[in-house]
């Protein structure tokens, strides 16, 4: 493997390409994090609003929506390691809540038309998404389990809203009222899984999602910016939050920092997509997995349990469904995705990380021993995301010596 890092003459051209976003106001502004070798390049361009003079900074603070989930998944293998979870036993004693599932006969069935559960969701199956419910990538209404999910708001079916979440123990009493949409360990369905395994966490722990996390991750890693909601001593630091419409051109505001979501302590802390960050908080996480679960002195995960997370762990009929997400290039490990197959410039077979619906993307490559993270407000798009995601990373990938 080359010691070499990142070239200079294209880092300049990935501020030119990045600034370019900016200027077109296609999104106010944004941090970019890339390294390679221990050689870091950060880009902070633009400003924390539209029209607004403050700009973003290496501290800029942001809601980081589904990156969430490689640090719930993260906190569980902890557990793990602590054998106070194992990941082939049943989620019941912990959370009766979700014991004697019934299951849908298929999607589209009335929610009373259903089957017992073979078996018990486990702890794999949380980790895996493979407890047998989650999002459902049908058109709103499609199927009477859409419906049920929105109103419960069960979650994975839009952008979160911490202040107007359910307190814990009733969304976990809401969920239990469900039937799953497949049989636990049969399909990947995403989201919800991380919600679940929070709770479990939580229970197990006897504390706190948000204060288990802070004690054997945040602290560790000096991660003192993250958490699951912005203290005021840090709401200057939080930009705004928009969507992109796409028939005026125009970006509209979903979350402003004056009466932020995220201003108080949520009611249920999302293992699934509630944490906030700054790049720095994000990168010390990336590098501690990258390191093979140590950073600095500190080891928080043994290498076998990173390996194990950051590994494949589907088959390709547990996927099958799912390609909106995983296309034909990449899989599922442990709250993460996987890259199977290179069919771009910055996908490496073994490649890990995901993206957050709230403009936010962080993947780690043990083959490049690099890491890339890129933080804006501007929500993600469907069907297709904003051009800046595939773009900064085909310019990360460029600027590899």
């Amino acid at each position: 493997m080359s010691a070499a890092g990142l070239s200079k003459p294209r880092l300049e051209r990935m501020h030119r390409v990045l600034s370019g976003f900016v200027e077109r106001a296609e999104l106010p502004g944004l941090v970019a994090l890339v390294s390679r070798h221990g050689d870091v390049h950060v880009e902070t361009l633009g400003t924390l609003a539209p029209g607004q003079p403050a700009p973003m900074g290496r501290d800029t603070i942001f809601r980081i929506a589904s990156l969430s989930k490689l640090v719930t998944a993260v906190a569980a293998m902890i557990l793990v390691e602590d054998c106070r979870l194992r990941l082939d036993e049943s989620i019941e004693p912990w959370l009766p809540e979700l014991a004697n599932r019934r299951v849908l006969k298929s999607l589209a069935s009335q929610p009373d038309d259903t089957v017992p559960a073979r078996r018990p969701i486990s702890v794999r199956d949380l980790l895996t998404f493979r407890l047998g419910i989650g999002s459902v990538m049908a058109p709103p209404g499609t199927y009477p389990i859409q419906k049920l999910i929105r109103e419960h708001q069960i979650g994975g079916d839009g952008p979160p809203m911490p202040s107007q979440a359910p307190g814990t123990q009733e969304w976990l009493r809401r969920l239990g009222t469900l039937p799953l949409i497949a049989q636990p360990g049969e399909r990947w369905l995403y989201h919800v899984g991380s919600d679940v395994l929070g709770v479990l966490i939580a229970r197990v722990a006897g504390q706190s999602l948000g204060a288990f996390m802070r004690e054997r991750i945040f602290e560790p890693l000096g991660m003192k910016d993250t958490g699951f909601h912005v203290p005021a001593a840090g709401i200057a630091r939080l930009p705004g939050c928009y969507s992109f419409n796409r028939r005026s051109g125009t970006l509209e505001l979903h979350d402003s920092a004056d009466g932020s979501a995220w201003q108080g302590e949520p009611p249920f802390e999302s293992g699934g997509g509630g944490l906030v960050s700054t790049i720095d908080d994000f990168f010390a996480f990336s590098l501690m997995l990258l390191n093979q679960g140590r950073h600095g002195p500190t080891q928080i995960l043994s290498r076998a349990a990173v390996e194990l997370m950051t590994s494949d762990q589907l088959t390709p009929e547990q996927r099958a469904g799912s390609e909106v997400f995983f296309g034909n290039y990449r899989s599922w490990g442990f709250g993460m995705a996987v890259d199977i197959r290179r069919n771009e410039i910055y996908r490496t077979p073994g490649r890990f990380g995901w993206d957050g619906g709230f403009g936010t993307s962080a993947y780690i490559d043990p083959a490049e021993s690099m890491i890339g993270i890129l933080f804006t407000q501007r929500m993600m798009e469907s069907p297709e995301p904003p051009k800046v995601f595939s773009d900064f990373w085909t310019l990360a990938y460029g600027a590899m010596e």
